[in-house]
């Protein structure tokens, strides 16, 4: 059995010119930008909406809000688990950098940010649907999560991410609209007031399993609190401008994806309930295709069953039995 899967990483810059892999998941939040008639026009909003969010985040000798600009980088990975040269789309996340145009330098971000998997749509879309079909109640599978977590991990500890990236991932996500949040004396010059969930989720659960632990902030400027999923230290082990860099990204694909809980027009306060509901908020002029997007993360998950579960389940059950 071949316990030293393969990995292979590749990169391509998000830009006003980006056009989708075959491989993406046509999910994910970037590639639903960049389709359609208004694609360019939605990517260069958006990439100017990061920009912006960043200069009011990082105002410190700063005075006009123009030095920093963000370069983003879609970093997919492959995965080979039986050593045939056959490789199925493992993840995909966002690689931030920042651009320094008063010093001329270019600064590395945070890897991570979006994060995008096909593993994770067989998981909820599939088998925990199969799993609680024809049954009165919900339940979870007892090892829900486990090979996708464990994957994860070994991608994280590998060489091929060592030698790519200096720090652990930070994933930045919604916050849970069953959830409620109650607002700590907890204040981060960046990251903002801390927020305190009143129950764990199962999305947390599943992340855990993947060796990440989540804290909620909701940063300055921002109407409700966000979800960072990371290992170590999240307030010290990254600078301020790696933390603006992964605000201003996913503050950005959030107002457009989740405008009725982060495009709000009322701040969220010292006890929140995010609603998805809520009447009161504003749309970016982005087009997002949200019905689409829901739909398609079904056929996603058969697309992982038929092509990476169902082919090596053997040798994916001995692997993950063994894995430490």
């Amino acid at each position: 059995m071949n316990k030293d899967f393969t990995f292979t990483i590749k990169s391509i810059r998000l830009d006003e010119h980006y056009c989708p892999s075959d491989n993406t998941r046509i999910t994910t939040n970037f590639a639903n930008l960049a389709r359609g008639e208004h694609r360019q026009q939605n990517l260069r909003s958006a990439l100017a909406m990061i920009n912006n969010t960043f200069n009011a985040l990082a105002h410190w000798d700063n005075p006009k809000g123009e030095r920093y600009s963000v370069e983003l980088d879609i970093i997919s990975v492959d995965i080979d688990v039986a050593g045939s040269g056959e490789h199925f789309p493992s993840i995909e996340v966002l690689k931030t950098s920042i651009v320094d145009h008063q010093t001329d330098t270019r600064i590395d971000g945070i890897v991570g940010n979006n994060f995008s998997s096909y593993v994770r749509d067989y998981d909820f879309s599939v088998r925990l649907l199969e799993h609680n079909k024809d049954k009165a109640g919900f339940s979870v599978p007892d090892d829900f999560g486990e090979l996708h977590g464990k994957l994860f991990q070994h991608f994280v500890r590998s060489n091929t991410y060592q030698q790519h990236f200096n720090k652990p991932p930070v994933i930045c996500l919604s916050v849970s609209d069953t959830k409620i949040y109650r607002r700590s004396e907890n204040q981060h010059p960046v990251l903002g007031f801390e927020y305190v969930a009143n129950e764990s989720s199962l999305t947390e659960q599943y992340f855990k399993k993947m060796g990440l632990q989540v804290r909620y902030f909701m940063p300055p400027n921002s109407v409700a609190p966000f979800a960072f999923y990371f290992v170590g230290d999240l307030l010290n082990d990254y600078t301020n401008l790696e933390l603006i860099s992964t605000i201003s990204t996913m503050a950005t694909f959030q107002k457009i994806y989740r405008p009725e809980i982060y495009n709000a027009n009322a701040v969220a306060g010292k006890c929140y309930q995010p609603n998805l509901s809520n009447p009161d908020h504003s749309l970016t002029p982005i087009v997002y295709d949200r019905v689409e997007r829901s739909q398609l993360a079904k056929q996603q998950g058969k697309f992982a069953e038929q092509y990476f579960i169902k082919p090596y389940q053997s040798l994916l059950e001995q692997w993950s039995a063994s894995y430490a």
